[in-house]
């Protein structure tokens, strides 16, 4: 059997069952959802909800529209809100329902205050075309005046509804600020509370008793219900409903899961797979729904016994809450921590994955719990010592498993760092969540023990939840990387890429909201967040909101779409049809570019409606700090702009700027690229072809002056040579002949005699072509005529230099031949002993 029978028959047994489930429990819902009235017709609250609120006033409602608003609703209102502040004894409740209707009215009231704001408009510009007033003593035409002041009399008859809307507006957000610095002050008070610590052994029989009590008050319950005829009579004709139910629950729970689970795991091991990733969690939804229409089996066979009470009704729903809690977790553990090959996103080993998912069950399973305590005992009004007794076990291992688990995240982290293995930012912020986990879960059962039962319960439950938010997180993450490694085709760089890294960082944003709630935020203060955002800020005497800013955005990238598009047909379609050259249309491309986007900018402020004025004074301060600051950037700026106004130097033509020579290439609003002749870039600054010396070789004409220097022995003929260099410079084809070439003995050397050959080039472009070609005729026709390019007279100096050591080397080898035969031909010296020998003249006899 294939994969897709697997699934097709899946789908079908999950209809089927959801189905029958719809059937066995429609009337017992519907009857359930009924709104019930009571004698005067209006809506009574459904068992466990608490008392609907006050209704508006029909007045007030009318009010809502922004256009005539009641002012005696509002001070009755604002009044009892006043009230209630100052009243310690309001319930919190109470001053919800009050803060409510404050934001309703300021809504209305922040749309008052722009009442007749066209017609005020066009008065203040009436009164404005009258003059000036006239200055104190001076007099002013009596029709002038008459007109003048009539106008001043309609402006402020127009005016009135919005100051009066201003001012209880700002009632208002007053009044809505008090009540949330009441509401926080309460619930600071509420977690900071002190209770009868849990271990101490004195508060045990307290809290047993009420445990016996609650036990007591269930099978009470169950008893009268039993007692009831018409009770057992209802049970007895479900009794085949509630054993289908009961059938269908067991099935569901037991094997429906474990079937589903298996498949999305072989399906997760293929990870390899394009999609894979995507069907094996669809698949493993099946987890989820499965369990679920259990539970909800389950919850139908209770409720079908008719044996359930009021303290009954509110266990079951407990308990069916900590079966959903319980099956989330293990969906979410099961994608987290995967089983089989696939490590997950946070690349634990299997061991480690294994004891993720227990701890996270159990996790669920004691958030369960405690609200399964809190129906059975807090909603029955037990004394704290009984309520912080009875949540301390849960408390003391909820911490234990924090600890664990945070262990569990950051000890993997911390290895993977000692084995050197590089880190994501997201893996960081993993490990530091572990050592949140870690120390919550050791400083919540300590509160918890010394008697802070509320404020630890405010830390350890919100911080698993925060876990499993931060899991969730993880999976959706995963599933966008997949769904676009799908549609681009890329399996390894899709989680490189830059539109899932901004989605996956899109969604973290998005959850701030989500978290912010479970650590005990209220939605009004998320709402008021909200509308202080839509309100915006307040820069001088000028509001800007987020409103603004979005009209302006579209407005601008409107007109700057325009402008592009304009500036492509003028330089696909018109300028190449005239006559103009290429540097002026680059010119008149790019100008027309810096108008229309000015020009946008300039729309989209008028049309978010900012008033620029009131900044006038901000930007005069500003302007002398950013005109140190920004200088140099403003002098490149407008030379820039003069660049393309006068031309100097356009795209394409060859200059040279200091030592730096090449072609240009583009012309921005603050520098200009040289390409060089080693095909480099060359980013100089606008400012230095304005201020600075610039040699620009192709600018108006293309014709050049090239100098070609030639050097010959002093022994050569120097009208010679010259004659042979001109007919060189005459016989280029790209050698202009008016001016002719001029051969010029320019001076003299050490040991040569120095030439230049000077010609105008129709095209100085190739300038290092001509060069060569003249250099390779020289060459030719020099050794052609007898002419020696090498040193000559170097050379003949060498010669007469080893002549001269040559001809002393012959005379000093004759020398001592005659020397030689002097001494053959001479007669040897007499004996030593027929010599007499004569005393030393100094001697002494």
């Amino acid at each position: 059997m294939t994969q897709a029978h697997r699934l097709f028959r899946a789908a079908l047994a999950l209809v089927l069952a959801v189905g029958l489930v719809l059937v066995l429990l429609g009337p017992l819902t519907a009857q359930e959802a009924l709104p019930k009235l009571d004698e005067s017709g209006a809506l009574l609250p459904r068992k466990g909800q608490a008392a609907l609120p006050a209704a508006v006033p029909v007045t007030d409602m009318a009010a809502m529209d922004g256009t005539s608003l009641d002012y005696e609703a509002w001070e009755r209102l604002a009044a009892r809100a006043e009230k209630a502040t100052a009243n310690r004894n309001a319930s919190s409740d109470a001053l919800e329902t009050l803060r409510r209707q404050l934001v309703d009215w300021r809504a209305a009231l922040v749309g008052a205050q722009n009442a007749n704001a066209a017609r005020i408009a066009t008065l203040r510009t009436q009164i404005a075309a009258l003059g000036p007033a006239p200055a104190e003593g001076a007099v002013e035409a009596e029709e002038i005046a008459n007109r003048r002041s009539k106008l001043g009399e309609q402006l402020v008859e127009l005016q009135a509804p919005g100051l009066a809307a201003e001012e209880a507006y700002r009632r208002a957000d007053g009044l809505i600020a008090e009540i949330d610095r009441v509401l926080r002050e309460r619930q600071a008070d509420q977690l900071l509370k002190l209770w009868p610590a849990p271990i101490n052994p004195a508060n045990w029989p307290e809290a047993v008793i009420g445990l016996t009590d609650t036990g007591q008050r269930l099978w009470l319950e169950l008893a009268e219900s039993w007692a009831n005829p018409k009770a057992r009579a209802a049970f007895g004709d479900n009794v085949p409903f509630i054993l289908l139910l009961v059938a269908l629950a067991i099935g569901l729970l037991v094997y429906g899961r474990a079937w589903v689970q298996g498949l999305a795991s072989r399906l997760q091991d293929r990870a390899s797979a394009r999609g894979r990733q995507i069907l094996a969690l669809l698949a493993s939804l099946g987890e989820i729904a499965f369990p679920l229409i259990g539970i909800l089996c389950a919850y139908g066979a209770f409720m079908l016994t008719e044996m359930v009470a009021d303290l009954g009704a509110l266990v079951v729903d407990a308990i069916a809450n900590a079966a959903l809690y319980v099956t989330l977790a293990a969906w979410l553990a099961g994608r987290v921590f995967p089983r089989g090959a696939s490590e997950g996103p946070l690349g634990l080993p299997p061991e480690r994955r294994a004891e993720a998912r227990y701890h996270a069950v159990a996790m669920a399973l004691l958030i369960g719990l405690d609200g399964v305590r809190f129906a059975a005992m807090d909603a029955q009004s037990y004394s704290e010592g009984t309520t912080a007794v009875a949540a301390f076990p849960g408390l003391a291992v909820s911490g234990l498993i924090l600890v664990r688990l945070g262990q569990l995240l950051f000890r993997h982290l911390s290895r993977d760092r000692r084995e050197g293995e590089g880190q994501s930012y997201g893996m960081r912020l993993i490990g530091i969540l572990g050592q949140g986990a870690m120390l919550v879960g050791v400083l919540g059962p300590v509160l918890a023990a010394v008697g802070y039962v509320p404020a630890a319960s405010a830390m350890i439950y919100p911080a698993m939840i925060s876990l499993g938010v931060v899991g969730l997180l993880l999976v959706v993450q995963d599933l966008v990387t997949d769904l676009y490694a799908l549609i681009t085709r890329s399996d390894d760089t899709a989680g490189e890429a830059l539109l899932p890294v901004l989605a996956n960082f899109t969604l973290a944003l998005a959850s701030l909201p989500v978290f912010a709630l479970i650590w005990g935020a209220r939605t009004s203060d998320l709402t008021e967040l909200w509308t202080r955002f839509r309100e915006g800020f307040a820069l001088g005497d000028t509001r800007i909101s987020p409103t603004n800013f979005l009209v302006f955005a579209v407005v601008f990238s409107i007109g700057y779409v325009l402008t592009r598009m304009f500036q492509g047909g003028l330089k696909t379609s018109i300028l190449p049809r005239t006559s103009l050259d290429q540097g002026g249309q680059n010119a008149i491309v790019s100008g027309l570019g810096y108008i229309g986007i000015f020009l946008a900018g300039l729309v989209a402020i008028n049309a978010a409606g900012i008033d620029l004025s009131g900044l006038a004074i901000v930007a005069g301060a500003l302007s002398v700090g950013i005109g140190f600051g920004l200088q140099t950037i403003v002098s490149n700026f407008v030379s820039g702009i003069i660049l393309l106004i006068e031309r100097p130097v356009s795209e394409g033509d060859w200059i040279e700027v200091g030592t730096t020579q090449g072609i240009v290439k583009s012309i921005s609003v603050r520098s200009t690229r040289i390409q060089t002749f080693d095909r480099s870039d060359v980013i100089v600054p606008n400012s230095d072809l304005v201020s600075g010396r610039v040699t620009n070789w192709t600018r108006f004409n293309l014709t050049g002056r090239l100098i070609v220097p030639v050097a010959v022995p002093f022994t050569t003929d120097s009208r010679k040579v010259e004659a042979i260099l001109r007919e060189v410079a005459e016989a280029q084809p790209l050698v202009i002949l008016k001016p002719p070439p001029v051969v010029a003995l320019v001076g003299f050397g050490l040991e040569t005699m120095n030439f230049e050959i000077r010609v105008i080039l129709r095209d100085v472009n190739f300038q290092l072509q001509v060069r060569s070609d003249i250099n390779h005729q020289i060459v030719a026709r020099f050794a052609a005529e007898g002419i020696m390019l090498s040193n000559a007279h170097r050379d003949f100096l060498l010669k007469q230099a080893q002549e001269a050591a040559q001809t002393a080397a012959e005379a000093e080898a004759a020398q001592e031949a005659e020397r030689a035969v002097a001494e053959f031909l001479e007669p040897p010296p007499p004996p030593a002993s027929k010599r007499r020998k004569s005393p030393p003249k100094d001697a002494t006899p």
